[in-house]
């Protein structure tokens, strides 16, 4: 219907595609929020001589099993944090006048 009024296609991806599906966009980040803290960390414990990954190997390797957890520990409230940040994001996309229906 759109083609019908001559809009461009910035106009039909802009004013229709995007706001159609934006729960889609914020799902999706809520999903890959965690997969990518599992990135990161994997790629540290391969080849990173600081940061959460190596002190979680380390721990292990020197059996400090203190270090460990709170590794463990910190990565559970970072994933958190970055959950909650998506869900205010969410809130106040979903609740503005352009995104309302």
């Amino acid at each position: 219907m759109a083609k019908t009024f001559n809009a461009s296609k910035f106009q039909i991806l802009t004013k229709i595609v995007i706001p159609a599906n934006i729960s889609t966009f914020i799902n999706s980040l809520k999903v890959n929020i965690g997969l990518s803290l599992v990135g990161v960390i994997s790629g540290e414990f391969l080849v990173s001589k600081a940061g959460l990954g190596y002190l979680i190997v380390y721990g292990g390797q020197v059996f400090k099993l203190d270090l460990v957890m709170a590794s463990v520990i910190i990565l559970g409230v970072v994933a958190g944090i970055m959950y909650l940040g998506i869900l205010l994001l969410e809130k106040i996309i979903l609740n503005s006048k352009r995104f309302r229906q």
